[in-house]
């Protein structure tokens, strides 16, 4: 009987999956290294908005995970990539840590980038981008997360600051990261597959499986970085599999 797992390329979330925050979750490793043997084609796809791309592979790298950064998609990357292709001079409210892999704000911007600023969020810097919004400009945001998992516990993500951007100008944000179809589509167009021959590996219901899904992509919901009890019983969103982990999703890949 064919495994309805099946896939030539296997797009994998990262914190949540492979790790919580600088410790990787327990056989998540050596998940992956069986992964990679079996010559399935990888991507690594992070909504994460606050480490350079260079600086997350050296951290996954550290925690001794093996990927090399041209594997790596960020959702700050495709912002960038998006702001280059439209000829954009944006406002780039970004994490000081990536400030110099995105590039610095216009002086007279014509859009509005958001990424997640984490302590450095502030109601002038909000504010500013409020006021641009309500002379028309557009908004760009790189994720809207609802929430994410650290070390000591869930903790509130760019989401809430998106929605609170949309709700005071009735503007609405174009996301760059997951869930968006252009994200998961600049995946699949590198790997050189299409949706049919892919599979997500994910955490959050919404924009990893959700999101794949309205890509053409099964998603496998793992129970553990963000995910809650219910998120397996969820009335419109149904993963193609929901397992315990990476080492269980890497199980049920290869049978």
């Amino acid at each position: 009987m064919s495994n309805p797992l099946a896939a030539r390329a296997v797009l994998i979330d990262l914190a949540g999956v492979l790790h919580t925050g600088d410790q990787a979750l327990p056989g998540a490793v050596a998940a992956l290294e069986r992964l990679r043997a079996s010559g399935r084609a990888l991507r690594f796809l992070t909504n994460t908005t606050r480490t350079p791309s260079a600086v997350l592979v050296r951290r996954l790298q550290a925690m001794g995970f093996a990927l090399a950064p041209d594997e790596l998609q960020t959702a700050a990357l495709a912002a960038r990539s998006l702001v280059r292709a439209r000829g954009l001079k944006p406002l780039w409210l970004v994490h000081p840590d990536i400030a110099d892999e995105i590039g610095p704000s216009a002086a007279e911007p014509d859009a509005v980038v958001l990424g997640d600023m984490g302590p450095h969020f502030t109601y002038d810097g909000l504010n500013r981008a409020f006021r641009l919004l309500m002379r028309g400009l557009p908004l760009l945001a790189m994720a809207r997360n609802r929430y994410f998992m650290e070390a000591d516990g869930l903790s509130l993500d760019m989401g809430a600051f998106v929605a609170g951007l949309e709700y005071s100008t009735g503007v609405t944000a174009e996301i760059t990261g997951k869930p968006s179809t252009a994200f998961f589509a600049a995946a699949l167009a590198e790997l050189g597959v299409g949706a049919a021959d892919a599979v997500l590996v994910g955490d959050d219901l919404v924009d990893d499986i959700g999101g794949a899904q309205a890509a053409g992509i099964r998603g496998v919901l793992v129970r553990t970085g963000k995910f809650r009890p219910g998120d397996d019983a969820h009335p419109d969103i149904r993963p193609a599999a929901v397992v315990d982990d990476f080492a269980a999703a890497v199980n049920a890949l290869l049978g």
